[in-house]
């Protein structure tokens, strides 16, 4: 796996978006905090482009990630917005280049579609706060990504749960929003997953199309490939006139229950206050129990 070079003072960091339209207004406080860290924000060319919900038409968002890609001189590139559409860009860029000179890619949610094909192309990238919201977010969610993008250790202690399935486990650290990685599956940008430690997080679903995608994950075999489970938030889950009868957590942890890989809960990351930043692609240490869980890097 490669791990693109830390940033330092004076790197310049592009700010795109791949999915929906971004008013360039509203990254004034991501780029107050670049410059915080001494670094060069640039925005990209898709920034301020509308295309109904998107930022410009799919050429137009992949022709700016193609160029950010293949600019030496920027170190780090920083999705602005989720919500849909990065999927539709993958096949229009070519990432030969990026393979040869990686740089991070910073994102979640629907950006989720990037981390999972640089895992294909063994290159790690950083699942983040997004450009827009930063602002808002705990002390935590800023300080994981700027010592990621630095390159100094970051470890994560974090309370336990009733449903955790205690143990140990090693491998590298894959995964990112479910609903995007589950539209992955059977595509060639679906996630490789032996022996490595998933993690999963979600926003506003119904919880029947929670269990829908676990049902289909078991099926597909990956709960007989990981090492171990985090679990991020599961936030604001929506259920139907007829109850589900089980919440998110729950749904989750009957699928795995045949299984014998460690599982931990209320993970920092995700559609919440608190997203700490995590490197994908990075060999991690699990270590669970009811109490308390602590994720890192080895």
């Amino acid at each position: 796996m490669k791990i693109p070079k830390a940033l330092k003072k004076g790197d310049r960091v592009a700010i795109i978006a791949t999915a929906r339209k971004v008013n360039p207004k509203d990254l004034n406080p991501a780029l107050r905090l670049l410059e915080s860290w001494e670094l060069i924000p640039v925005l990209g060319s898709s920034i301020g482009l509308s295309s109904h919900q998107f930022a410009g038409t799919d050429e137009q968002r992949a022709q700016d990630l193609q160029k950010q890609l293949n600019d030496p001189k920027v170190r780090a590139i920083w999705c602005a917005k989720g919500g849909y559409g990065t999927v539709r860009l993958l096949d229009l860029v070519d990432f030969t280049a990026f393979q040869q000179d990686p740089k991070w890619l910073i994102g979640y949610s629907d950006i989720t579609a990037l981390h999972s094909h640089l895992n294909k192309l063994k290159v790690a990238s950083l699942h983040a706060q997004i450009c827009l919201g930063i602002e808002t977010k705990t002390p935590n969610t800023q300080a994981s990504l700027k010592q990621l993008l630095f390159a100094k250790n970051w470890c994560y202690t974090f309370n336990g749960h009733s449903q955790n399935k205690p143990g140990t486990a090693k491998g590298i650290l894959v995964g990112g929003n479910l609903s995007v990685l589950f539209s992955l599956i059977g595509s060639r940008s679906d996630l490789d997953l032996q022996h490595k430690i998933l993690f999963i997080e979600d926003l506003d679903e119904y919880l029947y199309h929670i269990d829908r995608m676990l049902q289909n994950l078991k099926r597909n075999g990956w709960f007989n490939k990981i090492s171990g489970l985090i679990v991020g938030g599961m936030s604001d889950m929506n259920d139907n006139t007829i109850p589900f009868g089980q919440n998110a957590l729950e749904i989750i942890q009957e699928a795995v229950a045949p299984y014998d890989f460690p599982v931990a809960y209320n993970f920092p990351a995700g559609h919440l206050e608190e997203n700490q930043a995590i490197a994908l692609g990075k060999k991690v240490q699990l270590d669970v129990s009811r109490h308390q869980s602590e994720l890192k890097y080895i």
